[in-house]
């Protein structure tokens, strides 16, 4: 995780997606998409800064505080706990993977390997809400195979 974070925090992570697996069968059953972008605010501080205006500062009226931040995070917990009113039930052991879609420039250590997608067809798609932080927008969604019937 610690590679994680150091790409978000140079801006490198695109998207961050939890995959659940089912062990016997091999299929994708779960799909939790993160979309991570600068916020635009630090982005345009950010291009400043480079442009060689070092003083540049994020509006303050885009400062948030840690409480706010802390609030817009547990809506979205909330909202991930409230999901197994609408997700299908899991019926087999179950594991996950932790996808990182980086910018294509991102330094990726030799002990990480590329993996496909693990996209769901014929699946459901809700998404769920969005936060930022001063420095970050983060999107999310889950994608979710639909039961059939004799699921049911």
């Amino acid at each position: 995780m610690g590679q994680v974070k150091a790409w978000l925090l140079t801006g490198d992570v695109q998207r961050l997606v939890v995959v659940v697996s089912g062990v016997d069968s091999g299929d994708t059953l779960e799909r939790w998409q993160f979309n991570v972008s600068l916020d635009d605010a630090m982005a345009d501080s950010e291009n400043s800064m480079t442009a060689g205006n070092r003083s540049a500062q994020p509006a303050a009226s885009q400062k948030k505080t840690l409480k706010e931040i802390h609030g817009e995070i547990q809506a979205i917990i909330r909202q991930v706990t409230a999901s197994v009113t609408f997700l299908p039930l899991l019926n087999e052991p179950c594991s996950f993977d932790l996808l990182v879609y980086t910018d294509k420039d991102a330094v990726v250590p030799t002990k990480w390997e590329d993996s496909d997608p693990c996209y769901i067809m014929n699946s459901q798609e809700v998404k769920l809400r969005s936060f930022t932080t001063s420095v970050h927008k983060v999107e999310s969604m889950v994608t979710y195979r639909e039961a059939d019937e004799w699921e049911l």
